[in-house]
Protein backbone atom coordinates (compact mmCIF):
# COMPACT_ATOMS: atom_id res chain seq x y z
CA UNK A 1 0.00 0.00 0.00
CA UNK A 2 1.41 3.43 -0.93
CA UNK A 3 2.19 5.78 1.92
CA UNK A 4 -0.40 8.49 2.69
CA UNK A 5 0.36 11.88 1.19
CA UNK A 6 -1.57 14.94 2.34
CA UNK A 7 -2.09 16.16 -1.24
CA UNK A 8 -4.20 13.06 -2.00
CA UNK A 9 -6.97 14.67 0.04
CA UNK A 10 -7.33 17.42 -2.56
CA UNK A 11 -8.69 14.84 -5.01
CA UNK A 12 -11.32 13.46 -2.63
CA UNK A 13 -14.88 14.72 -2.33
CA UNK A 14 -14.85 14.44 1.47
CA UNK A 15 -12.16 17.15 1.63
CA UNK A 16 -11.75 19.08 -1.66
CA UNK A 17 -15.02 21.14 -1.70
CA UNK A 18 -14.52 22.00 1.97
CA UNK A 19 -10.93 23.04 1.25
CA UNK A 20 -11.98 25.28 -1.66
CA UNK A 21 -14.78 26.85 0.41
CA UNK A 22 -12.54 27.75 3.33
CA UNK A 23 -9.78 28.87 0.93
CA UNK A 24 -12.08 31.32 -0.84
CA UNK A 25 -13.43 32.57 2.49
CA UNK A 26 -9.92 33.34 3.75
CA UNK A 27 -9.08 34.86 0.36
CA UNK A 28 -12.03 37.26 0.53
CA UNK A 29 -11.43 38.14 4.19
CA UNK A 30 -7.93 39.25 3.33
CA UNK A 31 -8.81 41.11 0.15
CA UNK A 32 -11.24 43.11 2.26
CA UNK A 33 -9.27 43.51 5.48
CA UNK A 34 -5.85 44.22 3.97
CA UNK A 35 -7.27 46.23 1.10
CA UNK A 36 -9.02 48.39 3.68
CA UNK A 37 -5.89 48.83 5.83
CA UNK A 38 -3.71 49.67 2.80
CA UNK A 39 -6.38 52.05 1.52
CA UNK A 40 -6.56 53.85 4.87
CA UNK A 41 -2.76 53.96 5.22
CA UNK A 42 -1.72 55.19 1.81
CA UNK A 43 -4.69 57.48 1.13
CA UNK A 44 -4.13 59.08 4.56
CA UNK A 45 -7.80 58.66 5.44
CA UNK A 46 -8.86 59.70 8.94
CA UNK A 47 -11.96 58.41 10.70
CA UNK A 48 -13.07 60.04 13.96
CA UNK A 49 -9.74 61.86 14.05
CA UNK A 50 -7.71 58.63 14.11
CA UNK A 51 -4.68 58.27 11.85
CA UNK A 52 -3.87 55.29 9.62
CA UNK A 53 -1.63 53.49 12.14
CA UNK A 54 -4.29 53.73 14.86
CA UNK A 55 -7.01 52.67 12.41
CA UNK A 56 -4.98 49.62 11.34
CA UNK A 57 -4.87 48.35 14.92
CA UNK A 58 -8.53 49.22 15.51
CA UNK A 59 -9.49 47.42 12.29
CA UNK A 60 -7.68 44.32 13.54
CA UNK A 61 -9.56 44.49 16.84
CA UNK A 62 -12.93 45.03 15.11
CA UNK A 63 -12.47 41.93 12.97
CA UNK A 64 -11.47 39.77 15.93
CA UNK A 65 -13.95 41.00 18.57
CA UNK A 66 -16.88 38.96 17.11
CA UNK A 67 -14.84 35.78 17.69
CA UNK A 68 -15.05 36.54 21.39
CA UNK A 69 -18.71 37.55 21.35
CA UNK A 70 -20.22 34.92 19.04
CA UNK A 71 -17.96 31.84 18.95
CA UNK A 72 -19.79 30.16 21.83
CA UNK A 73 -23.11 30.40 19.96
CA UNK A 74 -21.39 29.25 16.76
CA UNK A 75 -19.93 26.22 18.55
CA UNK A 76 -23.39 25.12 19.67
CA UNK A 77 -24.79 25.53 16.16
CA UNK A 78 -21.92 23.47 14.70
CA UNK A 79 -22.55 20.61 17.16
CA UNK A 80 -26.34 20.71 16.74
CA UNK A 81 -26.76 21.20 12.97
CA UNK A 82 -25.73 19.26 9.88
CA UNK A 83 -22.51 20.95 8.89
CA UNK A 84 -22.84 21.36 5.11
CA UNK A 85 -26.13 23.28 5.50
CA UNK A 86 -24.60 25.50 8.17
CA UNK A 87 -21.58 26.27 5.97
CA UNK A 88 -23.78 27.23 3.02
CA UNK A 89 -25.82 29.57 5.23
CA UNK A 90 -22.64 31.29 6.39
CA UNK A 91 -21.51 31.74 2.78
CA UNK A 92 -24.84 33.36 1.85
CA UNK A 93 -24.29 35.82 4.68
CA UNK A 94 -20.88 36.61 3.22
CA UNK A 95 -22.43 37.51 -0.15
CA UNK A 96 -24.80 39.97 1.55
CA UNK A 97 -21.97 41.63 3.48
CA UNK A 98 -19.80 41.96 0.40
CA UNK A 99 -22.64 43.66 -1.47
CA UNK A 100 -22.84 46.19 1.37
CA UNK A 101 -19.06 46.62 1.29
CA UNK A 102 -19.17 47.24 -2.46
CA UNK A 103 -21.78 49.97 -2.01
CA UNK A 104 -19.73 51.60 0.78
CA UNK A 105 -16.57 51.57 -1.34
CA UNK A 106 -18.31 53.08 -4.35
CA UNK A 107 -19.81 55.87 -2.22
CA UNK A 108 -16.58 56.55 -0.21
CA UNK A 109 -18.30 55.76 3.10
CA UNK A 110 -15.14 54.43 4.75
CA UNK A 111 -16.54 54.58 8.29
CA UNK A 112 -19.26 52.09 7.21
CA UNK A 113 -16.50 49.73 6.10
CA UNK A 114 -15.34 49.43 9.70
CA UNK A 115 -18.87 48.32 10.68
CA UNK A 116 -18.88 45.80 7.81
CA UNK A 117 -15.44 44.60 8.94
CA UNK A 118 -16.98 43.81 12.34
CA UNK A 119 -19.82 41.93 10.62
CA UNK A 120 -17.29 40.00 8.51
CA UNK A 121 -15.68 38.99 11.78
CA UNK A 122 -19.11 37.77 12.92
CA UNK A 123 -19.48 35.72 9.73
CA UNK A 124 -15.99 34.24 10.17
CA UNK A 125 -16.75 33.49 13.83
CA UNK A 126 -19.75 31.41 12.72
CA UNK A 127 -17.53 29.48 10.31
CA UNK A 128 -14.62 28.84 12.71
CA UNK A 129 -16.01 25.99 14.89
CA UNK A 130 -17.63 24.11 12.01
CA UNK A 131 -14.41 24.44 9.98
CA UNK A 132 -12.20 22.62 12.48
CA UNK A 133 -14.90 20.21 13.70
CA UNK A 134 -15.57 19.07 10.12
CA UNK A 135 -11.99 17.82 9.64
CA UNK A 136 -11.91 15.01 12.26
CA UNK A 137 -15.36 13.81 11.13
CA UNK A 138 -14.08 13.21 7.60
CA UNK A 139 -10.40 12.30 8.20
CA UNK A 140 -8.88 9.53 10.27
CA UNK A 141 -6.18 10.05 12.89
CA UNK A 142 -3.25 9.49 10.53
CA UNK A 143 -4.65 12.17 8.18
CA UNK A 144 -5.21 14.88 10.79
CA UNK A 145 -1.76 16.47 10.54
CA UNK A 146 -1.91 16.43 6.73
CA UNK A 147 -5.47 17.76 6.61
CA UNK A 148 -4.76 20.55 9.07
CA UNK A 149 -1.52 21.36 7.26
CA UNK A 150 -3.42 21.75 3.98
CA UNK A 151 -6.04 23.95 5.62
CA UNK A 152 -3.39 26.13 7.29
CA UNK A 153 -1.16 26.37 4.21
CA UNK A 154 -4.20 26.91 1.99
CA UNK A 155 -5.38 29.66 4.31
CA UNK A 156 -2.05 31.42 4.04
CA UNK A 157 -1.83 30.99 0.29
CA UNK A 158 -5.26 32.63 0.26
CA UNK A 159 -3.83 35.36 2.48
CA UNK A 160 -1.00 35.91 -0.01
CA UNK A 161 -3.44 36.18 -2.89
CA UNK A 162 -5.71 38.38 -0.80
CA UNK A 163 -2.79 40.67 0.01
CA UNK A 164 -1.78 40.89 -3.63
CA UNK A 165 -5.30 41.42 -4.96
CA UNK A 166 -6.25 43.78 -2.13
CA UNK A 167 -3.12 45.86 -2.64
CA UNK A 168 -3.39 45.92 -6.43
CA UNK A 169 -7.11 46.69 -6.33
CA UNK A 170 -6.43 49.72 -4.12
CA UNK A 171 -3.40 50.97 -6.07
CA UNK A 172 -4.74 50.26 -9.58
CA UNK A 173 -7.02 53.29 -9.55
CA UNK A 174 -6.56 56.11 -7.06
CA UNK A 175 -9.82 57.77 -8.13
CA UNK A 176 -12.25 54.98 -7.21
CA UNK A 177 -12.51 51.56 -5.60
CA UNK A 178 -14.54 49.73 -8.26
CA UNK A 179 -11.93 47.01 -8.66
CA UNK A 180 -11.89 46.16 -4.94
CA UNK A 181 -15.70 46.02 -4.82
CA UNK A 182 -15.90 43.67 -7.84
CA UNK A 183 -13.35 41.28 -6.36
CA UNK A 184 -15.13 41.10 -3.00
CA UNK A 185 -18.54 40.33 -4.46
CA UNK A 186 -17.26 37.84 -7.06
CA UNK A 187 -15.21 35.75 -4.61
CA UNK A 188 -18.09 35.54 -2.12
CA UNK A 189 -20.37 34.15 -4.85
CA UNK A 190 -17.74 31.58 -5.93
CA UNK A 191 -17.36 30.52 -2.29
CA UNK A 192 -21.06 29.82 -1.99
CA UNK A 193 -21.09 27.61 -5.10
CA UNK A 194 -18.07 25.67 -3.78
CA UNK A 195 -19.91 25.10 -0.48
CA UNK A 196 -22.79 23.41 -2.31
CA UNK A 197 -20.47 20.47 -3.09
CA UNK A 198 -19.58 19.77 0.56
CA UNK A 199 -20.94 16.33 1.52
CA UNK A 200 -23.50 15.85 4.25
CA UNK A 201 -21.82 15.76 7.66
CA UNK A 202 -23.96 14.63 10.58
CA UNK A 203 -24.50 16.65 13.74
CA UNK A 204 -22.58 15.40 16.78
CA UNK A 205 -25.18 16.59 19.32
CA UNK A 206 -28.51 17.07 17.47
CA UNK A 207 -30.57 17.21 20.67
CA UNK A 208 -28.61 20.15 22.06
CA UNK A 209 -30.74 23.04 23.33
CA UNK A 210 -29.11 26.26 22.17
CA UNK A 211 -28.18 28.68 24.95
CA UNK A 212 -28.43 32.17 23.42
CA UNK A 213 -26.93 33.87 26.46
CA UNK A 214 -23.54 34.87 25.08
CA UNK A 215 -21.66 35.23 28.34
CA UNK A 216 -22.95 32.16 30.16
CA UNK A 217 -22.22 30.08 27.05
CA UNK A 218 -18.70 31.51 26.79
CA UNK A 219 -18.11 30.34 30.36
CA UNK A 220 -19.58 26.91 29.56
CA UNK A 221 -17.47 26.49 26.40
CA UNK A 222 -14.28 27.31 28.29
CA UNK A 223 -15.33 24.82 30.98
CA UNK A 224 -15.59 22.09 28.31
CA UNK A 225 -12.11 22.96 27.05
CA UNK A 226 -10.62 22.76 30.54
CA UNK A 227 -11.81 19.19 31.17
CA UNK A 228 -8.61 17.91 29.57
CA UNK A 229 -5.59 19.95 30.71
CA UNK A 230 -3.56 18.92 27.65
CA UNK A 231 -6.30 20.11 25.29
CA UNK A 232 -6.56 23.42 27.13
CA UNK A 233 -2.79 23.89 27.00
CA UNK A 234 -2.95 23.43 23.23
CA UNK A 235 -5.61 26.14 23.10
CA UNK A 236 -3.33 28.49 25.05
CA UNK A 237 -0.50 27.72 22.62
CA UNK A 238 -2.68 28.43 19.55
CA UNK A 239 -3.96 31.64 21.12
CA UNK A 240 -0.41 32.78 21.75
CA UNK A 241 0.49 32.09 18.12
CA UNK A 242 -2.37 34.32 16.97
CA UNK A 243 -1.32 37.02 19.44
CA UNK A 244 2.21 36.88 18.09
CA UNK A 245 1.30 36.76 14.38
CA UNK A 246 -1.32 39.47 14.74
CA UNK A 247 1.01 41.77 16.67
CA UNK A 248 3.62 41.48 13.91
CA UNK A 249 1.45 41.66 10.80
CA UNK A 250 -0.65 44.62 11.99
CA UNK A 251 2.54 46.70 12.14
CA UNK A 252 3.77 45.80 8.66
CA UNK A 253 2.07 48.71 6.80
CA UNK A 254 3.49 51.28 9.24
CA UNK A 255 6.84 49.41 9.33
CA UNK A 256 6.99 49.66 5.53
CA UNK A 257 6.06 53.34 5.43
CA UNK A 258 8.04 54.67 8.41
CA UNK A 259 11.12 52.45 8.59
CA UNK A 260 11.73 50.95 5.16
CA UNK A 261 10.27 54.06 3.46
CA UNK A 262 8.33 51.87 1.02
CA UNK A 263 4.89 51.89 -0.57
CA UNK A 264 1.85 49.60 -0.90
CA UNK A 265 3.73 47.10 -3.06
CA UNK A 266 6.42 46.62 -0.40
CA UNK A 267 3.75 46.17 2.27
CA UNK A 268 2.12 43.48 0.13
CA UNK A 269 5.48 41.78 -0.48
CA UNK A 270 6.36 41.62 3.22
CA UNK A 271 2.95 40.34 4.30
CA UNK A 272 2.99 37.78 1.49
CA UNK A 273 6.47 36.68 2.53
CA UNK A 274 5.25 36.03 6.07
CA UNK A 275 2.23 34.10 4.76
CA UNK A 276 4.42 32.00 2.43
CA UNK A 277 6.49 31.05 5.45
CA UNK A 278 3.45 29.81 7.38
CA UNK A 279 2.39 27.75 4.37
CA UNK A 280 5.87 26.20 4.12
CA UNK A 281 5.98 25.43 7.84
CA UNK A 282 2.49 23.95 7.84
CA UNK A 283 3.22 21.59 4.93
CA UNK A 284 6.53 20.59 6.52
CA UNK A 285 4.68 19.29 9.59
CA UNK A 286 3.64 16.07 7.85
CA UNK A 287 7.27 15.16 7.14
CA UNK A 288 8.54 16.30 10.53
CA UNK A 289 5.84 14.30 12.35
CA UNK A 290 5.87 11.22 10.07
CA UNK A 291 2.07 11.30 9.52
CA UNK A 292 1.38 11.27 13.26
CA UNK A 293 -0.07 13.85 15.60
CA UNK A 294 3.36 14.76 16.95
CA UNK A 295 3.60 17.54 19.52
CA UNK A 296 7.37 17.05 19.75
CA UNK A 297 7.88 19.46 16.84
CA UNK A 298 6.22 22.34 18.71
CA UNK A 299 9.44 23.42 20.56
CA UNK A 300 11.13 23.76 17.14
CA UNK A 301 8.49 26.26 16.10
CA UNK A 302 8.63 28.09 19.43
CA UNK A 303 12.40 28.53 19.18
CA UNK A 304 12.14 29.83 15.63
CA UNK A 305 9.52 32.42 16.60
CA UNK A 306 11.95 33.95 19.08
CA UNK A 307 15.16 33.67 17.03
CA UNK A 308 13.91 35.13 13.77
CA UNK A 309 11.89 38.01 15.28
CA UNK A 310 15.01 38.89 17.27
CA UNK A 311 17.05 38.80 14.05
CA UNK A 312 14.45 41.01 12.33
CA UNK A 313 15.12 43.61 15.02
CA UNK A 314 18.84 43.59 14.18
CA UNK A 315 18.38 43.20 10.41
CA UNK A 316 16.25 46.29 9.85
CA UNK A 317 17.83 49.73 9.31
CA UNK A 318 16.63 52.24 11.89
CA UNK A 319 16.02 54.83 9.18
CA UNK A 320 15.99 54.49 5.39
CA UNK A 321 16.21 57.93 3.76
CA UNK A 322 15.89 56.65 0.19
CA UNK A 323 12.28 56.08 -0.82
CA UNK A 324 11.61 52.58 -2.17
CA UNK A 325 8.99 52.73 -4.89
CA UNK A 326 9.18 49.23 -6.39
CA UNK A 327 9.88 45.64 -5.40
CA UNK A 328 12.96 45.55 -7.66
CA UNK A 329 14.50 48.53 -5.85
CA UNK A 330 13.74 46.86 -2.51
CA UNK A 331 15.37 43.58 -3.60
CA UNK A 332 18.42 45.39 -5.01
CA UNK A 333 19.41 46.27 -1.44
CA UNK A 334 21.19 43.17 -0.04
CA UNK A 335 20.17 43.78 3.58
CA UNK A 336 16.51 43.54 2.61
CA UNK A 337 16.96 39.87 1.69
CA UNK A 338 17.69 39.27 5.36
CA UNK A 339 14.34 40.88 6.23
CA UNK A 340 12.59 38.59 3.74
CA UNK A 341 14.39 35.53 5.11
CA UNK A 342 13.44 36.44 8.68
CA UNK A 343 9.77 36.92 7.77
CA UNK A 344 9.68 33.58 5.93
CA UNK A 345 11.25 31.81 8.90
CA UNK A 346 8.95 33.52 11.41
CA UNK A 347 6.01 32.27 9.35
CA UNK A 348 7.46 28.77 8.94
CA UNK A 349 8.11 28.55 12.68
CA UNK A 350 4.51 29.62 13.31
CA UNK A 351 3.21 26.85 11.03
CA UNK A 352 5.34 24.21 12.76
CA UNK A 353 4.17 25.55 16.13
CA UNK A 354 0.41 25.74 15.42
CA UNK A 355 -0.54 22.80 13.16
CA UNK A 356 0.23 20.01 15.68
CA UNK A 357 -1.66 21.96 18.35
CA UNK A 358 -4.83 22.02 16.21
CA UNK A 359 -4.45 18.32 15.35
CA UNK A 360 -3.91 17.39 18.99
CA UNK A 361 -7.15 19.11 20.00
CA UNK A 362 -9.08 17.28 17.26
CA UNK A 363 -7.58 13.96 18.31
CA UNK A 364 -8.00 14.22 22.08
CA UNK A 365 -11.13 16.34 22.62
CA UNK A 366 -14.53 14.72 23.26
CA UNK A 367 -16.15 14.55 19.79
CA UNK A 368 -19.61 15.39 21.16
CA UNK A 369 -18.36 18.76 22.36
CA UNK A 370 -15.63 19.33 19.77
CA UNK A 371 -17.25 22.34 18.07
CA UNK A 372 -17.78 24.00 21.45
CA UNK A 373 -14.17 23.29 22.41
CA UNK A 374 -13.07 24.80 19.08
CA UNK A 375 -15.33 27.74 19.94
CA UNK A 376 -13.52 28.12 23.25
CA UNK A 377 -10.26 28.10 21.29
CA UNK A 378 -11.59 30.85 19.02
CA UNK A 379 -12.78 32.89 22.00
CA UNK A 380 -9.36 32.78 23.61
CA UNK A 381 -7.73 33.42 20.22
CA UNK A 382 -9.86 36.56 19.99
CA UNK A 383 -8.93 37.69 23.49
CA UNK A 384 -5.24 37.24 22.69
CA UNK A 385 -5.48 38.97 19.30
CA UNK A 386 -7.40 41.97 20.67
CA UNK A 387 -4.82 42.08 23.45
CA UNK A 388 -2.11 42.19 20.77
CA UNK A 389 -3.80 45.20 19.16
CA UNK A 390 -4.15 46.91 22.54
CA UNK A 391 -0.54 46.17 23.45
CA UNK A 392 0.60 47.62 20.13
CA UNK A 393 -1.51 50.75 20.57
CA UNK A 394 -0.32 51.33 24.16
CA UNK A 395 3.38 50.63 23.59
CA UNK A 396 3.69 52.44 20.27
CA UNK A 397 1.73 55.44 21.55
CA UNK A 398 3.94 55.60 24.65
CA UNK A 399 7.05 56.04 22.52
CA UNK A 400 8.26 52.52 21.75
CA UNK A 401 9.41 52.15 18.14
CA UNK A 402 8.11 49.37 15.89
CA UNK A 403 11.52 47.67 16.01
CA UNK A 404 11.57 47.84 19.81
CA UNK A 405 8.06 46.40 19.80
CA UNK A 406 9.35 43.43 17.76
CA UNK A 407 12.16 42.98 20.31
CA UNK A 408 9.60 42.98 23.13
CA UNK A 409 7.60 40.26 21.34
CA UNK A 410 10.64 37.99 20.96
CA UNK A 411 11.37 38.29 24.69
CA UNK A 412 7.73 37.56 25.55
CA UNK A 413 7.89 34.39 23.43
CA UNK A 414 10.77 33.09 25.56
CA UNK A 415 8.52 33.34 28.61
CA UNK A 416 5.72 31.55 26.73
CA UNK A 417 8.09 28.67 25.94
CA UNK A 418 9.06 28.45 29.61
CA UNK A 419 5.36 28.44 30.55
CA UNK A 420 4.66 25.52 28.17
CA UNK A 421 7.55 23.54 29.62
CA UNK A 422 6.46 24.23 33.21
CA UNK A 423 2.84 23.34 32.45
CA UNK A 424 3.59 20.08 30.66
CA UNK A 425 6.92 18.37 30.07
CA UNK A 426 5.31 16.28 27.29
CA UNK A 427 6.17 18.81 24.55
CA UNK A 428 9.87 18.76 25.33
CA UNK A 429 9.98 15.04 26.18
CA UNK A 430 8.50 14.26 22.75
CA UNK A 431 11.00 16.69 21.21
CA UNK A 432 13.86 14.86 22.93
CA UNK A 433 12.57 11.53 21.61
CA UNK A 434 12.45 12.93 18.07
CA UNK A 435 16.03 14.18 18.32
CA UNK A 436 17.22 10.79 19.54
CA UNK A 437 15.61 8.87 16.65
Amino acid sequence: MSKFNQFMLLKQNRFAPFFVTQFLGAFNDNIFRNGLIILLTFKSIKILGLNASQLANIAGALFILPYFLFSAIAGQLADKLEKSVLIRSVKLLEIGLMLLAGISLLTDNYSYLLVILFLMGFQSALFGPVKYAYIPQKLNSSELIGGNALVESGTYIAIILGLVIGGLAVSSNQDNDYSLAIWLISISILGYFASRKIPTTSATDPNLNINWNIFSEIKKSITYSKKDQKVFLCIIGISWFWFYASAITLQIPAYTLNIINGNELITTLLLATFAIGIGIGSLACEKLSNNQVEIGIIPIGAAGLTIFVLDLYFATPSNNLEQITSISIFLDQPNNWRIIFDLIMIGASGGIFSVPLYANIQKKADKKYLSRIIAANNILNAVFMVSASLLAIITLTSGLSILEFFLLLSIMNIFLSIFLHKSSSEFFNRFSNLIQK
